[in-house]
């Protein structure tokens, strides 16, 4: 079993060790319902101190709102944007006619349009395995762009993707408009750029219902692949604010390495382990539960910040140039 991913199964576990405790319950009525909700959000959510919430002040709004002749959909909505309160694009709401969602990316710049990029980049010409579209440009600059960190990553891929692009003087990593996955995909990436045991990062669990009962952060380490295929020249990654969850974490990672320049925009944050819960009516929530830091005991819930910071520029858009690209490539043929 995977390092990273054992970590996080226990920190999962505490999480549900942390709710083990006799809780009221709760009707299933409107009143009944958000009560509940608000309950297991106030006992196992954990960025309340982190984001300044008060907890009992979004409840006492929200719950005067509550009338006794309140429909399904009403009260879905309404405990819909309760949960924005938390500008946490973990945290949803999920019915069988909705799932409410905070994904803040949808308000900034998309920086990232895949048809310019295949069309005047790698000329309809490239390649493709475990989710990852990979070619060398015209400069001899390597480009491989993941769209999700859900598609699985396998061994030998990874070793025939990088074996191609060896002969690179460097390469670009694009993960514009990644919305995440797991993270042991991040574990399984990660480990071809190192090439000794690395810092990742930490992670703190819940320890009882209260905003501050946090255990000590612990760390967790990326060891190097053994037998297979390394990159270990420069490396520029390119990221958006689509750039979220386990691609959150991916960047941040990243950019602790040596060699890597990370390029575009704020990535979408979202450094929560996110756990489910039920509430009486059959409505699950999503959030997160168990907090995780970067090597520098840094949070990055609200995104991790470029090292160099660029926007797609309307000039290049109408000149068929990806700015983020040619960016990239200037870095790493100055090298």
């Amino acid at each position: 079993m995977k390092g990273l991913f054992r970590i996080f199964l226990i920190a999962a576990l505490a999480v549900v060790a942390a709710g083990c405790t006799e809780e009221p319950e709760h009707a299933n009525t409107a009143l009944g319902n958000f009560d509940a909700l608000w309950q297991v959000m106030d006992e196992h959510y954990c960025f309340f101190q982190y984001k300044d919430v008060d907890w009992n002040d979004v409840r006492a709004r929200y719950r005067s709102k509550i009338t006794a002749g309140m429909t399904s959909t009403e009260l879905f909505a309404l405990c819909g944007d309760m949960l924005k309160e938390l500008q946490d694009g973990h945290t949803n709401l999920a019915a069988a006619h909705d799932v409410s969602r905070y994904w803040i990316w949808e308000k900034y710049p998309v920086n990232y349009d895949e048809r310019l990029i295949d069309e005047h980049y790698l000329h309809f010409d490239y390649r493709r395995a475990s989710g990852i579209k990979y070619q060398i440009l015209e400069n001899n600059i390597g480009y491989m762009y993941y769209g999700s960190f859900s598609s699985g990553i396998g061994e030998g891929n990874l070793d025939l993707i990088l074996n191609y692009l060896a002969t690179a003087d460097g390469l670009i990593i694009d993960v514009r408009s990644n919305g995440g996955g797991l993270l042991t995909n991040v574990e399984t990436l990660v480990s071809r750029f190192i090439d000794e045991r690395t810092l990742a990062g930490y992670i703190s669990h819940k320890t009882g219902p209260a905003h501050d009962a946090f255990s000590e952060p612990y760390p967790y380490y990326f060891e190097p692949t053994r037998s297979h295929t390394h990159y270990l020249k420069p490396i520029v990654v390119l990221a958006n604010r689509g750039s979220f969850s386990a691609t959150n974490n991916f960047v941040s990672i990243m950019k602790s390495l040596p060699g890597v320049t990370i390029v575009g925009d704020v990535t979408g944050g979202g450094c929560g382990l996110p756990f489910t819960s039920e509430i009486p009516n059959g409505w699950n929530v999503r959030f997160s539960a168990a907090p995780i830091y970067d090597k520098n005991h840094k949070l990055t819930e609200f995104g991790v910040e470029p090292d160099v910071r660029v926007d797609q520029s309307d000039d290049d858009t109408a000149r068929h140039h990806d700015t983020l690209i040619d960016t990239a490539i200037k870095i790493l043929t100055s090298n």
